[in-house]
């Protein structure tokens, strides 16, 4: 038996098990349970957001709180389905919550229409995941320390264009259970050789193996000293996109909102300035990221919110269900190439 991290342990219903049975059958039912007995808090009800929410509302957490404090507009309607066309000018939470809960009527799903700002540190340690989109790199990196030292995991993603990332932080410690083929020995008087007496794999066995894996803080991976040496050395396996979340990151501080399709001209030109700045702020080449980038990271693409979205809430539900190996700790996507890289920053 696999001695995993437990709470109270969950009772799973004759209705639930009827509702769940593919994924029961897929991950087992202990992965459920402890996906069944989990509380979530999802902050930003954009494009993202939404993909994000109806992934755990279908995958089965026992509750869900959205957070969010800005209106519906015309844009919120474009890029995301859990706010009705005639909901613009109500709050973005508080509008998509019928939706949601029609999704999945046995998952309780609230909704918060403060500020994220606004909300004390207890209130952040009521949950078992807490997934950050939308959000202000000093916000993000404050929920991601204050997360980190109760074992609560913590999750920050966003779409910008074309582009979109996931950040994730299980803790210094996570377990989880991975399944493997089983091995098979062969019978002690095989006498067809050395070959024939090594163990081979079964196809038909699987065996459970339980892992162990540590995570860098929010704080640590976006601050990497890039004079140092190591930092170097690995530079060129770096994807660029990391240093692409750094100009957004940077541009979201400075302006209190994200690039718009409106201000295009403008924006444009603080893109460009913000780049050449954080660029030489993190002592890399300035060549590193051309002016290409600009003209594709406007606006919430639902087919990109689609993608990343659905990377992240797989990877939520990973996490709680201490089912399959994490992502560690980045994810990028970038539509123009079609493909996601996983990439790890920090200390070890």
């Amino acid at each position: 038996m696999i001695d995993m991290i437990e709470k109270e342990d969950p009772v799973i219903s004759e209705e639930e098990a009827a509702q769940y049975d593919r994924q029961i059958r897929l991950w087992g039912l202990d992965a459920q349970k402890r996906l069944r007995g989990s509380r979530v808090l999802l902050a930003g009800l954009g494009g993202l957001g939404a993909e994000v929410a109806k992934n755990l509302i279908l995958a089965g957490v026992k509750g869900l709180t959205l957070l969010d404090y800005e209106k519906v507009s015309e844009d919120s309607c474009r890029a995301q389905f859990l706010v009705p066309v005639t909901a613009q000018g109500q709050n973005r939470a508080q509008a998509s919550l019928e939706r949601a809960q029609n999704l999945n009527p046995m998952v309780e799903v609230h909704a918060d229409t403060d500020k994220i700002e606004d909300k004390p540190d207890d209130f952040f340690l009521q949950f078992d995941a807490v997934c950050l989109t939308g959000c202000s790199r000093d916000l993000m990196v404050r929920v991601d320390q204050l997360c980190s030292q109760r074992n609560i995991k913590v999750f920050c993603g966003d779409v910008y264009g074309y582009y979109g990332y996931m950040f994730c932080n299980l803790g210094k410690e996570y377990s989880y259970v991975e399944e493997k083929p089983k091995l098979v020995k062969p019978a002690g008087d095989s006498n067809d050789g050395p070959e024939a007496k090594k163990a081979k794999v079964d196809p038909n066995e699987t065996t459970m193996v339980k892992k162990t894996t540590s995570f860098c803080t929010l704080k640590e991976a976006l601050e990497v000293d890039w004079s140092s040496e190591k930092a170097k050395a690995g530079l060129k396996r770096t994807p660029v996109d990391y240093f692409l979340l750094h100009v957004l990151l940077k541009f979201r501080t400075d302006k209190g909102r994200d690039p718009d399709p409106q201000s295009f001209p403008e924006d444009s030109q603080l893109l460009r300035q913000i780049r050449d700045d954080v660029l030489e702020t993190l002592a890399v080449s300035a060549d590193l990221l051309n002016d290409d980038f600009i003209s594709f990271c406007f606006s919430e693409m639902s087919p990109v919110c689609a993608v990343v979205g659905g990377v992240l809430g797989q990877e939520i539900v990973k996490a709680l269900s201490q089912r399959d190996p994490p992502h560690r700790n980045f994810f990028f996507f970038d539509a123009r190439k079609g493909n996601g890289i996983v990439d790890y920053f920090g200390q070890n």
